[in-house]
Protein backbone atom coordinates (compact mmCIF):
# COMPACT_ATOMS: atom_id res chain seq x y z
CA UNK A 1 0.00 0.00 0.00
CA UNK A 2 1.59 3.30 -1.03
CA UNK A 3 1.72 6.21 1.67
CA UNK A 4 2.61 9.51 1.41
CA UNK A 5 6.43 10.41 1.72
CA UNK A 6 5.55 12.65 4.21
CA UNK A 7 2.94 10.53 6.19
CA UNK A 8 3.33 8.06 8.86
CA UNK A 9 1.21 4.91 8.47
CA UNK A 10 -1.00 4.26 11.44
CA UNK A 11 -2.26 0.70 11.35
CA UNK A 12 -5.27 0.58 13.13
CA UNK A 13 -6.35 -3.20 14.67
CA UNK A 14 -9.81 -3.35 16.39
CA UNK A 15 -12.25 -5.98 15.95
CA UNK A 16 -15.15 -3.88 15.93
CA UNK A 17 -15.14 -2.33 12.27
CA UNK A 18 -16.94 1.02 13.34
CA UNK A 19 -14.77 1.16 15.81
CA UNK A 20 -11.90 0.97 13.18
CA UNK A 21 -13.68 3.51 10.94
CA UNK A 22 -14.05 5.85 13.63
CA UNK A 23 -10.55 5.97 14.64
CA UNK A 24 -9.55 6.17 11.00
CA UNK A 25 -11.83 9.37 10.60
CA UNK A 26 -10.58 11.06 13.23
CA UNK A 27 -6.72 10.67 12.24
CA UNK A 28 -7.76 11.85 8.75
CA UNK A 29 -9.94 14.57 9.74
CA UNK A 30 -7.40 15.81 12.37
CA UNK A 31 -3.97 15.24 11.29
CA UNK A 32 -4.64 16.43 8.10
CA UNK A 33 -1.47 14.74 5.83
CA UNK A 34 0.58 14.04 8.51
CA UNK A 35 -0.56 10.19 9.27
CA UNK A 36 -1.97 7.76 6.90
CA UNK A 37 -5.01 5.47 8.63
CA UNK A 38 -4.74 1.66 7.60
CA UNK A 39 -7.59 -0.42 9.33
CA UNK A 40 -6.76 -4.21 9.38
CA UNK A 41 -9.59 -6.84 11.28
CA UNK A 42 -6.52 -8.24 12.58
CA UNK A 43 -2.70 -8.76 13.52
CA UNK A 44 -2.56 -11.13 10.53
CA UNK A 45 -3.78 -8.53 8.08
CA UNK A 46 -1.67 -6.34 9.12
CA UNK A 47 1.87 -8.30 8.81
CA UNK A 48 0.73 -9.07 5.47
CA UNK A 49 0.77 -5.56 4.74
CA UNK A 50 4.45 -5.28 5.29
CA UNK A 51 4.32 -2.14 7.99
CA UNK A 52 7.48 0.28 7.39
CA UNK A 53 9.62 -0.25 10.69
CA UNK A 54 8.61 3.91 10.93
CA UNK A 55 4.30 2.89 11.35
CA UNK A 56 2.47 3.17 14.40
CA UNK A 57 0.04 0.61 15.51
CA UNK A 58 -2.99 1.58 17.09
CA UNK A 59 -4.18 -1.34 18.79
CA UNK A 60 -7.20 -2.81 20.86
CA UNK A 61 -5.65 -5.01 23.23
CA UNK A 62 -8.72 -6.47 25.00
CA UNK A 63 -9.09 -9.16 22.10
CA UNK A 64 -5.77 -9.76 21.49
CA UNK A 65 -3.56 -12.29 22.89
CA UNK A 66 -1.75 -9.72 25.30
CA UNK A 67 0.37 -6.81 24.55
CA UNK A 68 3.09 -8.07 24.80
CA UNK A 69 2.42 -10.98 21.83
CA UNK A 70 1.52 -8.04 19.71
CA UNK A 71 4.70 -6.20 20.54
CA UNK A 72 6.62 -9.24 19.41
CA UNK A 73 4.95 -9.42 16.06
CA UNK A 74 5.07 -5.78 15.63
CA UNK A 75 8.99 -5.39 16.12
CA UNK A 76 10.06 -2.47 15.02
CA UNK A 77 6.83 -0.36 15.17
CA UNK A 78 5.85 1.64 18.06
CA UNK A 79 2.74 0.36 19.12
CA UNK A 80 -0.21 2.52 21.27
CA UNK A 81 -2.42 -0.10 22.86
CA UNK A 82 -6.30 0.83 23.73
CA UNK A 83 -8.42 -0.88 26.37
CA UNK A 84 -12.05 -0.60 27.74
CA UNK A 85 -10.31 -1.09 31.30
CA UNK A 86 -8.89 2.27 31.35
CA UNK A 87 -7.38 1.70 34.67
CA UNK A 88 -3.83 2.40 35.60
CA UNK A 89 -2.94 -1.70 36.07
CA UNK A 90 -4.25 -1.76 32.64
CA UNK A 91 -1.67 0.54 31.12
CA UNK A 92 1.30 -0.42 33.60
CA UNK A 93 0.83 -3.85 32.25
CA UNK A 94 0.87 -1.99 28.60
CA UNK A 95 4.02 -0.14 29.39
CA UNK A 96 5.98 -3.04 30.76
CA UNK A 97 4.87 -5.21 28.08
CA UNK A 98 6.56 -3.10 25.15
CA UNK A 99 3.74 -1.15 24.53
CA UNK A 100 4.83 2.97 23.52
CA UNK A 101 1.75 4.76 24.96
CA UNK A 102 -1.94 3.42 26.54
CA UNK A 103 -4.55 5.04 25.71
CA UNK A 104 -8.43 4.00 27.56
CA UNK A 105 -11.52 3.74 25.25
CA UNK A 106 -13.38 5.76 23.92
CA UNK A 107 -10.29 7.78 22.46
CA UNK A 108 -11.01 11.00 21.28
CA UNK A 109 -9.47 12.70 18.89
CA UNK A 110 -7.31 15.76 19.97
CA UNK A 111 -5.84 13.03 22.61
CA UNK A 112 -5.41 10.62 19.86
CA UNK A 113 -3.36 13.07 17.89
CA UNK A 114 -1.59 14.19 20.35
CA UNK A 115 -0.34 10.69 21.49
CA UNK A 116 0.39 9.50 17.39
CA UNK A 117 2.31 12.75 17.73
CA UNK A 118 4.36 12.46 20.54
CA UNK A 119 4.97 8.88 19.71
CA UNK A 120 6.51 10.28 16.30
CA UNK A 121 8.54 12.10 17.46
CA UNK A 122 9.83 9.96 19.67
CA UNK A 123 10.84 7.55 16.84
CA UNK A 124 12.68 10.33 15.21
CA UNK A 125 14.41 10.58 18.27
CA UNK A 126 15.34 7.37 19.02
CA UNK A 127 16.69 7.31 15.49
CA UNK A 128 18.79 10.57 15.34
CA UNK A 129 20.07 9.58 18.85
CA UNK A 130 21.28 6.07 17.11
CA UNK A 131 22.71 7.76 14.31
CA UNK A 132 24.96 9.65 16.53
CA UNK A 133 26.14 7.02 17.85
CA UNK A 134 27.09 5.08 15.04
CA UNK A 135 28.91 8.16 13.71
CA UNK A 136 30.99 8.01 16.94
CA UNK A 137 31.29 12.01 16.68
CA UNK A 138 30.63 12.87 20.30
CA UNK A 139 31.56 16.59 19.52
CA UNK A 140 29.49 17.01 16.57
CA UNK A 141 26.51 19.06 16.97
CA UNK A 142 23.34 16.89 17.66
CA UNK A 143 21.30 15.87 14.49
CA UNK A 144 17.36 16.94 14.72
CA UNK A 145 15.07 14.53 16.21
CA UNK A 146 11.72 15.44 14.18
CA UNK A 147 11.23 17.18 10.82
CA UNK A 148 11.15 20.56 10.61
CA UNK A 149 12.63 21.04 14.06
CA UNK A 150 16.38 21.25 14.81
CA UNK A 151 17.04 19.50 17.65
CA UNK A 152 13.84 17.27 19.52
CA UNK A 153 10.90 19.14 18.65
CA UNK A 154 12.98 22.46 19.36
CA UNK A 155 13.03 25.34 16.11
CA UNK A 156 16.10 27.46 16.38
CA UNK A 157 19.85 28.05 15.67
CA UNK A 158 20.94 30.84 17.93
CA UNK A 159 24.20 31.07 20.25
CA UNK A 160 21.31 30.52 23.69
CA UNK A 161 19.40 27.90 22.20
CA UNK A 162 23.16 25.94 20.92
CA UNK A 163 23.65 26.03 24.33
CA UNK A 164 20.60 24.42 25.63
CA UNK A 165 21.09 21.63 22.86
CA UNK A 166 24.61 20.98 24.03
CA UNK A 167 23.47 21.14 28.34
CA UNK A 168 20.64 18.45 27.62
CA UNK A 169 22.93 16.06 26.13
CA UNK A 170 25.04 16.23 28.68
CA UNK A 171 22.25 16.30 31.04
CA UNK A 172 20.57 13.20 29.61
CA UNK A 173 24.39 10.76 30.40
CA UNK A 174 22.99 11.58 34.19
CA UNK A 175 20.82 10.55 36.41
CA UNK A 176 20.78 13.10 38.43
CA UNK A 177 17.22 15.16 38.87
CA UNK A 178 17.40 17.99 36.75
CA UNK A 179 15.26 21.46 37.18
CA UNK A 180 14.35 23.09 33.79
CA UNK A 181 13.52 26.80 34.02
CA UNK A 182 11.95 29.19 32.40
CA UNK A 183 9.30 31.64 31.38
CA UNK A 184 5.64 30.36 30.12
CA UNK A 185 5.78 29.13 27.07
CA UNK A 186 10.17 28.36 26.61
CA UNK A 187 9.31 24.24 25.90
CA UNK A 188 10.15 23.28 29.38
CA UNK A 189 8.07 20.38 28.30
CA UNK A 190 9.75 19.79 25.41
CA UNK A 191 13.26 20.06 26.99
CA UNK A 192 12.43 17.05 29.86
CA UNK A 193 11.39 14.75 27.08
CA UNK A 194 14.70 15.81 25.44
CA UNK A 195 16.45 14.74 28.40
CA UNK A 196 15.06 11.82 28.93
CA UNK A 197 15.49 10.68 25.34
CA UNK A 198 18.93 11.63 25.94
CA UNK A 199 18.74 8.21 27.97
CA UNK A 200 16.93 6.13 25.80
CA UNK A 201 13.33 6.87 24.82
CA UNK A 202 12.23 3.57 25.02
CA UNK A 203 11.36 3.69 28.15
CA UNK A 204 7.83 5.79 30.29
CA UNK A 205 7.90 8.94 29.99
CA UNK A 206 5.35 9.87 32.81
CA UNK A 207 4.24 13.89 33.28
CA UNK A 208 2.44 15.67 35.98
CA UNK A 209 1.36 19.00 36.28
CA UNK A 210 1.05 20.07 40.02
CA UNK A 211 -0.37 23.29 39.00
CA UNK A 212 -3.38 21.41 37.63
CA UNK A 213 -4.40 18.91 39.66
CA UNK A 214 -6.85 19.87 42.84
CA UNK A 215 -4.63 19.59 45.83
CA UNK A 216 -6.81 16.58 47.86
CA UNK A 217 -5.80 14.49 44.81
CA UNK A 218 -2.63 15.49 44.11
CA UNK A 219 -0.62 12.67 46.48
CA UNK A 220 -3.01 9.93 45.07
CA UNK A 221 -1.41 11.05 41.59
CA UNK A 222 1.99 11.17 41.99
CA UNK A 223 1.79 8.17 44.86
CA UNK A 224 -1.47 5.99 44.00
CA UNK A 225 -3.61 4.32 46.28
CA UNK A 226 -5.10 1.65 47.72
CA UNK A 227 -9.00 1.12 47.54
CA UNK A 228 -10.93 2.41 50.07
CA UNK A 229 -7.93 5.21 51.17
CA UNK A 230 -10.70 7.93 50.86
CA UNK A 231 -14.27 8.33 48.97
CA UNK A 232 -14.13 7.46 45.41
CA UNK A 233 -10.66 5.10 45.74
CA UNK A 234 -12.78 2.21 44.12
CA UNK A 235 -10.00 0.53 43.01
CA UNK A 236 -5.72 -0.19 43.59
CA UNK A 237 -4.08 2.30 41.75
CA UNK A 238 -0.87 3.14 40.73
CA UNK A 239 0.97 6.91 41.21
CA UNK A 240 2.43 8.31 38.34
CA UNK A 241 6.15 7.63 40.27
CA UNK A 242 5.11 4.31 40.06
CA UNK A 243 4.09 4.14 36.25
CA UNK A 244 7.30 5.89 35.28
CA UNK A 245 9.44 2.82 37.07
CA UNK A 246 12.52 2.68 34.46
CA UNK A 247 11.86 5.76 33.08
CA UNK A 248 11.42 9.96 34.11
CA UNK A 249 9.15 11.36 36.18
CA UNK A 250 8.63 14.71 35.04
CA UNK A 251 6.82 17.05 37.67
CA UNK A 252 5.62 20.21 36.01
CA UNK A 253 5.17 23.65 37.82
CA UNK A 254 6.58 21.77 40.90
CA UNK A 255 6.72 25.70 42.72
CA UNK A 256 3.30 25.00 42.93
CA UNK A 257 2.84 22.11 45.29
CA UNK A 258 1.42 22.84 48.72
CA UNK A 259 3.59 22.06 51.91
CA UNK A 260 2.47 18.84 52.93
CA UNK A 261 3.03 17.28 49.84
CA UNK A 262 6.48 18.53 49.50
CA UNK A 263 7.22 16.92 52.31
CA UNK A 264 6.00 13.49 50.78
CA UNK A 265 7.86 14.65 47.98
CA UNK A 266 11.24 15.13 50.44
CA UNK A 267 10.67 11.85 51.42
CA UNK A 268 10.07 9.88 48.75
CA UNK A 269 13.11 11.62 47.02
CA UNK A 270 15.26 10.54 49.95
CA UNK A 271 14.01 7.21 50.25
CA UNK A 272 13.81 6.18 46.31
CA UNK A 273 10.22 4.64 47.99
CA UNK A 274 6.67 4.87 46.84
CA UNK A 275 3.70 4.81 49.42
CA UNK A 276 0.51 4.65 48.10
CA UNK A 277 -2.24 6.63 49.87
CA UNK A 278 -3.70 4.51 52.93
CA UNK A 279 -1.06 1.36 52.29
CA UNK A 280 1.27 0.93 54.82
CA UNK A 281 4.03 -0.64 52.80
CA UNK A 282 6.11 1.18 50.38
CA UNK A 283 7.71 -0.13 47.35
CA UNK A 284 11.27 1.01 45.36
CA UNK A 285 11.12 2.53 42.17
CA UNK A 286 13.71 3.30 40.06
CA UNK A 287 12.95 6.80 37.81
CA UNK A 288 14.47 9.55 37.00
CA UNK A 289 13.64 13.38 37.90
CA UNK A 290 13.00 15.74 36.29
CA UNK A 291 11.79 19.21 37.68
CA UNK A 292 10.40 22.66 35.74
CA UNK A 293 9.48 25.82 37.16
CA UNK A 294 8.76 29.33 35.73
CA UNK A 295 8.76 30.63 39.75
CA UNK A 296 12.10 31.77 40.94
CA UNK A 297 12.27 28.71 43.44
CA UNK A 298 15.37 30.27 45.96
CA UNK A 299 12.90 33.31 46.31
CA UNK A 300 10.50 30.67 46.96
CA UNK A 301 12.77 29.41 49.92
CA UNK A 302 13.32 32.37 51.18
CA UNK A 303 9.43 33.89 50.87
CA UNK A 304 8.80 30.63 53.33
CA UNK A 305 6.68 28.78 50.17
CA UNK A 306 8.93 26.27 49.66
CA UNK A 307 11.08 24.12 51.78
CA UNK A 308 14.82 24.39 51.71
CA UNK A 309 15.56 21.10 51.84
CA UNK A 310 13.39 20.08 48.76
CA UNK A 311 14.92 22.80 47.31
CA UNK A 312 18.41 21.54 47.56
CA UNK A 313 17.13 18.34 46.49
CA UNK A 314 15.45 18.93 43.43
CA UNK A 315 18.30 22.15 42.21
CA UNK A 316 21.38 18.99 41.55
CA UNK A 317 21.34 19.49 37.20
CA UNK A 318 19.80 22.89 36.19
CA UNK A 319 18.88 23.87 32.92
CA UNK A 320 17.74 27.83 32.00
CA UNK A 321 15.37 27.95 29.08
CA UNK A 322 15.94 31.47 27.35
CA UNK A 323 13.06 33.55 26.48
CA UNK A 324 12.37 34.20 23.13
CA UNK A 325 13.38 38.12 23.07
CA UNK A 326 16.97 37.10 23.79
CA UNK A 327 17.06 34.44 20.46
CA UNK A 328 17.50 36.64 17.53
CA UNK A 329 17.23 34.87 14.23
CA UNK A 330 14.84 31.88 16.31
CA UNK A 331 11.89 34.20 15.95
CA UNK A 332 12.07 34.39 12.61
CA UNK A 333 12.84 30.43 12.25
CA UNK A 334 9.47 29.89 14.87
CA UNK A 335 7.41 32.24 12.37
CA UNK A 336 8.33 30.56 9.32
CA UNK A 337 8.16 27.00 11.10
CA UNK A 338 4.53 27.56 12.21
CA UNK A 339 3.31 28.90 9.20
CA UNK A 340 4.14 26.26 7.61
CA UNK A 341 3.06 23.76 9.88
CA UNK A 342 -0.22 25.63 10.28
CA UNK A 343 -0.90 26.52 6.91
CA UNK A 344 -0.57 22.45 5.76
CA UNK A 345 -2.93 21.77 8.33
CA UNK A 346 -5.37 23.87 7.38
CA UNK A 347 -4.90 22.77 3.48
CA UNK A 348 -4.11 26.60 2.48
CA UNK A 349 -1.38 28.36 0.82
CA UNK A 350 1.10 29.55 3.23
CA UNK A 351 1.29 33.34 4.37
CA UNK A 352 4.84 34.67 2.93
CA UNK A 353 6.17 37.18 6.09
CA UNK A 354 7.77 40.35 4.30
CA UNK A 355 11.07 42.34 5.47
CA UNK A 356 8.88 44.66 7.52
CA UNK A 357 7.09 42.17 9.19
CA UNK A 358 10.19 40.07 9.94
CA UNK A 359 11.95 43.33 11.31
CA UNK A 360 8.29 43.87 13.38
CA UNK A 361 8.65 39.97 14.56
CA UNK A 362 12.07 40.67 16.28
CA UNK A 363 11.25 43.90 18.00
CA UNK A 364 8.05 42.46 19.95
CA UNK A 365 8.51 41.57 23.43
CA UNK A 366 6.80 37.84 23.10
CA UNK A 367 5.69 37.69 26.64
CA UNK A 368 4.23 34.38 26.12
CA UNK A 369 7.26 33.12 23.91
CA UNK A 370 7.06 30.15 21.52
CA UNK A 371 3.70 29.49 22.55
CA UNK A 372 2.59 33.04 21.95
CA UNK A 373 4.37 33.32 18.86
CA UNK A 374 2.70 30.22 17.52
CA UNK A 375 -0.81 31.85 18.29
CA UNK A 376 -0.42 34.78 15.96
CA UNK A 377 1.02 32.65 12.96
CA UNK A 378 -2.15 30.74 13.12
CA UNK A 379 -4.21 33.54 13.67
CA UNK A 380 -2.53 34.88 9.91
CA UNK A 381 -2.89 31.42 8.62
CA UNK A 382 -6.51 31.55 8.96
CA UNK A 383 -6.59 35.47 8.45
CA UNK A 384 -4.43 35.87 5.47
CA UNK A 385 -3.92 32.36 3.97
CA UNK A 386 -1.34 33.07 1.03
CA UNK A 387 -1.42 36.54 1.50
CA UNK A 388 2.20 38.91 1.44
CA UNK A 389 2.31 39.45 5.25
CA UNK A 390 3.35 43.09 6.30
CA UNK A 391 4.19 44.97 9.71
CA UNK A 392 0.65 45.74 10.62
CA UNK A 393 -0.63 42.36 10.26
CA UNK A 394 2.06 41.21 12.18
CA UNK A 395 1.16 44.01 14.65
CA UNK A 396 -3.02 43.08 14.67
CA UNK A 397 -1.88 39.13 14.86
CA UNK A 398 0.30 39.83 18.33
CA UNK A 399 -2.85 41.85 19.90
CA UNK A 400 -0.78 44.76 19.62
CA UNK A 401 1.48 43.49 22.79
CA UNK A 402 4.47 45.99 23.78
CA UNK A 403 7.81 45.80 21.96
CA UNK A 404 11.38 44.15 23.38
CA UNK A 405 12.82 47.81 23.86
CA UNK A 406 9.29 49.47 25.41
CA UNK A 407 9.74 49.65 29.10
CA UNK A 408 7.83 47.03 31.29
CA UNK A 409 4.97 48.37 33.36
CA UNK A 410 5.96 49.54 36.87
CA UNK A 411 4.33 47.88 39.46
CA UNK A 412 4.43 51.61 42.16
CA UNK A 413 2.18 53.88 39.86
CA UNK A 414 -0.33 53.92 36.81
CA UNK A 415 0.79 55.58 33.50
CA UNK A 416 -1.18 58.54 32.74
CA UNK A 417 -3.22 57.59 29.23
CA UNK A 418 -1.80 59.77 27.16
CA UNK A 419 1.36 59.07 27.72
CA UNK A 420 0.66 55.16 27.15
CA UNK A 421 -1.29 56.11 24.08
CA UNK A 422 1.37 57.69 22.63
CA UNK A 423 3.77 55.33 22.82
CA UNK A 424 1.67 52.57 21.52
CA UNK A 425 0.75 54.93 18.18
CA UNK A 426 4.18 55.75 17.76
CA UNK A 427 5.62 51.84 17.98
CA UNK A 428 2.90 50.79 15.62
CA UNK A 429 4.66 53.42 13.19
CA UNK A 430 7.54 52.42 13.81
CA UNK A 431 6.47 48.55 13.04
CA UNK A 432 4.73 50.20 9.97
CA UNK A 433 8.48 51.71 8.61
CA UNK A 434 6.51 55.05 9.23
CA UNK A 435 3.19 54.35 7.31
CA UNK A 436 0.43 55.92 8.97
CA UNK A 437 -2.45 54.50 6.83
CA UNK A 438 -1.08 51.25 7.92
CA UNK A 439 -0.46 51.61 11.33
CA UNK A 440 -4.02 53.39 11.87
CA UNK A 441 -5.41 50.30 10.06
CA UNK A 442 -3.36 47.62 12.75
CA UNK A 443 -4.75 50.10 15.54
CA UNK A 444 -8.31 50.07 14.04
CA UNK A 445 -8.55 53.86 14.40
CA UNK A 446 -9.02 56.33 11.52
CA UNK A 447 -5.29 57.98 9.82
CA UNK A 448 -6.38 61.31 10.90
CA UNK A 449 -6.98 61.13 14.21
CA UNK A 450 -3.16 59.82 14.10
CA UNK A 451 -2.18 63.03 12.25
CA UNK A 452 -4.34 65.17 14.79
CA UNK A 453 -2.72 63.62 18.28
CA UNK A 454 0.96 64.44 16.49
CA UNK A 455 0.01 67.65 15.89
CA UNK A 456 -0.98 68.27 19.54
CA UNK A 457 2.42 66.10 20.57
CA UNK A 458 4.43 68.18 18.73
CA UNK A 459 2.81 71.72 19.95
CA UNK A 460 3.40 70.37 23.24
CA UNK A 461 7.10 69.43 22.32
Amino acid sequence: MPFAAASVPVFILDADPAQRRALAEQIGRSAGHRFTAVACGDLSEAESLAVSRGAIVLADIDGADGTAHLVRRMAGRRVIAMSARGSVTAAVEAMRAGAADFLPKPVGAKVLIERLEAVMAATRASASAAAAAAASLPDAPPAPAASGTDFAGFVGRSPAMRAVYDRIVRLGRSKAPVLVTGETGTGKEIAAEAIHAEGGKDRPFIVVNCAAIPTALAESEIFGHVRGAYTGAHDDRAGAAELAHGGTLFLDEVGELEPQLQAKLLRFLQSGRVQRVGEAVSRPVDIRLVFATNRDLAAEVAAGRFRADLFHRVNVLRLDLPPLRERGDDIGLLAAHFLDRHAAEDGVAVPQLQPDALAALALLGWSGNVREIQNAMRRLVVDAPGVPVDAAMVVAATDGQKSAGAAPASGEGIVAFHIEERRIIERAIALCGGSIARAAAALGIDASTIYRKRSTWKAGA
